[in-house]
């Protein structure tokens, strides 16, 4: 018997994060630093837009029925990124000085017609 491959979740994350840092490029952000691991968090993408960081958490969802992307960055996940923006500025100090805000993309694939939907909520948490 064959087992049909399914797309492990990582993969489909790694492929969420590359579109939204594409989307955000063409919006005239520049990426830092993508995946960015500190103990208790990681931080999708960090970008600059201007002369400020942003860090940015990238939620994908192929329905939803557990919620929309962005209805899933809890109160405890905001905390974990925020821990972990603060160890990437103490790891570059020389971007400790810029002003910083999170961001939030949410993808998810339109259910009728299967064109993926973008939503991206500038400051979304401080």
């Amino acid at each position: 018997m064959r087992w049909l491959a399914r797309p492990r979740t990582r993969d489909t994350g790694q492929a969420a994060e590359q579109q939204a840092e594409r989307y955000l490029h063409e919006k005239g952000l520049r990426s830092v630093q993508r995946n960015f691991h500190a103990r208790g968090g990681e931080i999708d993408l960090v970008m600059r837009d201007a002369d400020t960081l942003v860090f940015v958490e990238v939620r994908f969802r192929k329905n939803n029925t557990h919620g929309t992307p962005l209805e899933t960055v809890t109160a405890h996940k905001q905390a974990r990124i925020r821990r972990a923006a603060s160890y990437f500025l103490q790891s570059h100090p020389a971007m400790a000085e810029l002003p910083c805000r999170f961001d939030v993309i949410g993808i998810e694939p339109d259910a009728q017609t299967g064109r993926v939907t973008i939503s991206w909520i500038q400051d979304a948490f401080s």
